[in-house]
């Protein structure tokens, strides 16, 4: 579908906090406006549309019919059904995460977006992270390919009482698909690869009577990718606000990076490394702009970001030797990366948020693949429709990920 120089009109479904948030990010975009809302509550797509400046539509056909892209921010079970009738109608869009709550369904929205012709692309707000991206940069010129992968998610349940969608797994697809694909897609990216099988186990809340048929809320996965790497994501929604955390560990062997925050704001890297990495440290470093570059985030914009690097030098024998190899590792260094820490999480949060949208409006008028590419997302999906295939029968499940855009179902 080719559109004109006019300003992309933006169609929302489902009229939640979520989609409040995403036009909020996106406000004074200069190549989109908000034209119509439609949700199941019309006075919640009244109150929406209001606030943004927008139309009312009668139904999804009405706003298909009026719009260029569709924002899908509805439940999780409806995404794929969605996407797929707005790639039908020739519009491009943006997704909530997951993509769809089945490896065939998401395969399906795949297979509609490269018949159209369409941008498609999901709310992986992981992936327009200017400090995983500095991750990234670090690992391919200094620090080294991930070897061990950890992700540990101590989330909130306080605002969700038992009746809440989240616990629905016909709604939600359960915390993996709901919820887990985030730290899943960031795996894919920051280990540079897809993995090739999946294991997990879960915990039920006690109930009452001190029995565990209550809620399934502990779910922790290990995925094997190519080459040798393991990753596990661990998720629970256990916690009272207040006590949320989260971390994410990353083994490179002479070098370990740990961040901080399910928004990630902070991160520190310890590192084992000769004169000719302490030099590759330093010359990243002398310009954060280029370091933390990612999408269409305006890192000046961000309130702190920086960097600090401290080097011991010849802190230890330069001989060392690690999996049968001879290397040399005298000096030590430490990075500290920064966002702005925890008080700028929201800050972050949007900025990511605001080049999702921006990303995809770029891509609608170049033809560039976004950030995340519609592929992306569904691997994503096929890791969690597979590690809960594995929560469901005790079994190691094979994924049979093949590059984009082909990608298999669990078998």
């Amino acid at each position: 579908m080719t559109v004109d120089r006019m300003p992309l009109r933006l169609g929302v479904v489902g009229a939640g906090g979520f989609a409040d948030f995403v036009l909020g990010a996106a406000a004074g975009l200069d190549d989109l406006v908000v034209a119509a809302v439609v949700d199941r509550d019309p006075e919640r797509a009244r109150d929406l549309a209001d606030r943004h400046g927008a139309a009312v539509a009668d139904d999804v056909d009405a706003l298909l019919r009026t719009v260029d892209v569709v924002l899908v921010a509805t439940t999780p079970d409806s995404h794929a059904e969605l996407a797929t009738r707005a790639v039908r109608a020739g519009r491009h869009v943006l997704c909530e995460k997951p993509l769809a709550t089945s490896a065939a369904d998401a395969l399906d929205v795949v297979a509609e977006a490269e018949q159209a012709g369409v941008v498609v692309t999901v709310d992986h707000v992981l992936r327009h992270n200017p400090l995983l991206a500095a991750v990234v940069r670090l690992r391919d010129e200094v620090l080294g390919p991930v070897r061990r992968f950890a992700y540990e998610n101590d989330a909130a349940d306080e605002g969700l009482g038992p009746d809440h969608w989240f616990w629905d797994t016909d709604a939600s697809g359960g915390i993996l698909l709901e919820h887990a694909v985030h730290a899943l897609d960031a795996a894919h990216w920051l280990l540079g690869s897809r993995p090739t099988h999946a294991q997990a186990t879960g915990v039920r809340r006690p109930t009452p009577h001190g029995d565990l048929d209550g809620l399934l809320d502990v779910v922790s996965v290990t995925t094997a990718h190519p080459g040798g790497a393991l990753a596990t994501h661990t998720h629970s929604f256990t916690h009272a606000d207040r006590c949320e955390r989260q971390w994410l560990r990353l083994d490179h062997g002479a070098a370990q990076t740990v961040v901080h925050g399910w928004i990630p704001v902070t991160a520190e890297v310890d590192l084992w490394t000769d004169d000719d990495g302490v030099a590759t440290v330093q010359r990243l470093a002398a310009d954060p702009a280029a370091l933390f570059a990612v999408g269409h985030i305006d890192v000046a914009a961000l309130p702190a970001a920086g960097i600090e690097v401290e080097v011991q030098r010849d802190a230890g024998a330069p001989g060392a030797r690690a999996r049968g190899a001879d290397l040399s590792l005298p000096h030590r260094v430490h990075l500290t990366l920064d966002l702005g820490g925890e008080d700028a999480k929201q800050q972050v949060y949007a900025a990511a948020v605001r080049s999702a949208v921006a990303d995809l409006v770029h891509c609608v008028r170049t033809g560039d693949r976004p950030v995340v590419d519609v592929t992306d997302a569904a691997a994503a999906v096929v890791v969690a429709a597979g590690a809960t295939r594995a929560l469901e029968t005790g079994t190691t499940v094979s994924l049979l990920l093949p590059p984009p855009p082909q990608l298999a179902p669990p078998t």
